[in-house]
């Protein structure tokens, strides 16, 4: 699967399949035949991006489809005499609490990168995903389809400097990560926490956060005092910077694909590129090469 195919949305993903086997109960609006499949007959994708389920909300949501049905049919693919599930496993499980023998599914012929990115995009565009899991579904995109952070921003419906905050969560401990992905750390914790480069004191102020319970302002203020006491080690970003530098900032972001930092000096500056791997280094490198 290729980038301008991405670009079109999940329809230009997915292949027609052959539904003459199974009775259609109706058509989308875009001509997909919709089935009847037996939830039995239905294996979940253990690939797929989505690694936590709220009981509680898959609880709702049988309540709902108790009353009012499976209103959108889950994705699957023909896998000898069974089904593949490769989207809407949130309903799948609902479905089967709420006792229905059946759900309505739309069957597709698919390859397994087309069964990971849809799994990926489908989840990433109706943020079911935590934090985390965002994140990771978003390097697997970059990683696995050479997208840039603008591409996959554009296929989500997120800003390009949003998808470059959710990767930034990747460069934390896997502890922190686990606090995040638990619900104990918002990503505007993590992102604070971010401020400090020594690992060990990242684990302890987040540690620290989640004893004192203190909100993302408090944090940030905590990590300043810090910094502070520390001597200044990590130099702050001027509050001074001239607007011709914001403005080259920001055309650069623009072109490479990643934030990027210049800290202007009377006889030097420097100018910093982030970047999370090494294919996104590769990227950006090609990139500075044209």
């Amino acid at each position: 699967m290729n980038k301008r195919a991405l670009g079109r949305g999940l329809d230009a993903l997915i292949p027609s399949f052959d539904t003459e086997s199974n009775q259609a109960l109706y058509n989308t609006d875009d001509g997909q035949a919709v089935v009847e499949i037996k939830i039995f007959q239905i294996d979940p994708n253990m690939d797929q991006p989505r690694r936590q389920f709220d009981q509680d909300k898959i609880k709702e949501l049988a309540q709902s489809i108790k009353k009012y049905g499976v209103v959108q049919p889950v994705i699957v693919k023909p896998k000898g005499n069974r089904y593949l599930l490769i989207a809407g496993e949130r309903r799948w499980r609902a479905a089967q609490l709420a006792g229905l023998p059946t759900i309505p599914a739309i069957v597709k012929n698919l390859d397994e990168k087309d069964i990971m990115a849809i799994s990926l995009i489908e989840n990433l565009q109706r943020e079911d995903l935590n934090p985390i899991e965002q994140a990771l579904g978003i390097k697997k995109l970059i990683d696995e389809y050479n997208l840039t952070q603008e591409q996959v921003a554009d296929e989500i419906g997120k800003s390009r400097s949003a998808v470059t905050n959710i990767l930034r969560l990747l460069t934390l401990s896997g502890e922190i990560q686990k606090f995040i992905m638990d619900g104990k750390l918002t990503p505007g914790h993590g992102r604070a926490i971010l401020g400090l480069e020594d690992p060990n004191m990242r684990l302890q102020i987040a540690k620290k956060v989640i004893e004192d319970e203190l909100n993302v302002r408090d944090t940030e203020r905590l990590i300043k005092k810090i910094k502070t006491n520390m001597g200044n080690r990590e130099k702050p970003i001027t509050k001074t910077k001239p607007s011709y530098i914001i403005e080259i900032e920001s055309n650069l972001e623009e072109c490479l694909g990643t934030k990027v930092n210049i800290t202007p000096g009377k006889k030097k500056g420097v100018i910093q590129i982030e970047y999370y791997n090494n294919d996104d280094l590769e990227r950006i490198m090609s990139k500075i090469g044209s």
